[in-house]
């Protein structure tokens, strides 16, 4: 039987190092992410909820000079840098065709035929759910100690044909350096707006 764990609250410490000491980092430092520490990640990214376990995203763990070199001149020039030094730059990538996977993923339904005929509601469906898996992604290399720095600053036309060529029916949507951060290329964190702000109780 599985243990639930709704009645336990993360140690502050915990929280302090997912959500409230956590920063985008712009630098790292010379040190290596193994490939071990990449499969960690994936391996808490996957259990977070999607819909009808969809699983829309696709990534590319981009760690060899010669890929970073390939992704760097997919980048702004502000970018270009920053995923030259990183560790690894991931690129996260959406499956327009992600419903040929539910059979399995989903097997307790029909799920594959919800999506069947509805290329538009798929890539909607495909770019919030692997959007969701980014950011249970930072959470994830987070939880294992290491710090993220997410972009958006990249031709994303570039990056599909550089790192999805292979892959028709992917689409590139963003990308986002893990590695050990340089305290030192953090800006002074941006306000954050207090809850009754931008938040209602219906």
């Amino acid at each position: 039987m599985t243990k639930q764990y709704h009645d336990t609250i993360l140690s502050d410490a915990a929280l302090d190092q997912l959500y409230n000491h956590a920063r985008t980092y712009n630098g790292w430092l010379d040190k290596d992410v193994s490939e071990d520490q990449l499969r960690a990640i994936y391996d808490l990214m996957k259990m977070a909820p999607t819909s009808a376990n969809m699983q829309p995203g696709r990534f590319v763990w981009v760690r060899s000079q010669e890929a970073k070199e390939r992704l760097a001149e997919c980048a702004s020039e502000g970018n270009k840098d920053k995923i030259r030094a990183a560790p690894v730059t991931v690129v996260i990538g959406y499956d327009i065709d992600f419903h040929e996977q539910l059979p399995w993923l989903f097997p307790h339904t029909d799920a594959k035929s919800w999506f069947e005929g509805d290329e538009e509601g798929r890539i909607e469906g495909a770019k919030r759910n692997s959007a969701l898996q980014g950011a249970y992604m930072i959470l994830a290399a987070r939880a294992q100690g290491l710090d993220c720095g997410p972009m958006s600053g990249v031709d994303l036309d570039q990056v599909t044909g550089a790192f999805f060529a292979d892959q028709p029916r992917v689409k590139a949507d963003w990308v986002c350096s893990i590695g050990y951060g340089d305290p030192n290329t953090i800006f002074d964190r941006s306000p954050r707006p207090d809850f009754e702000r931008f938040n209602s109780i219906a």
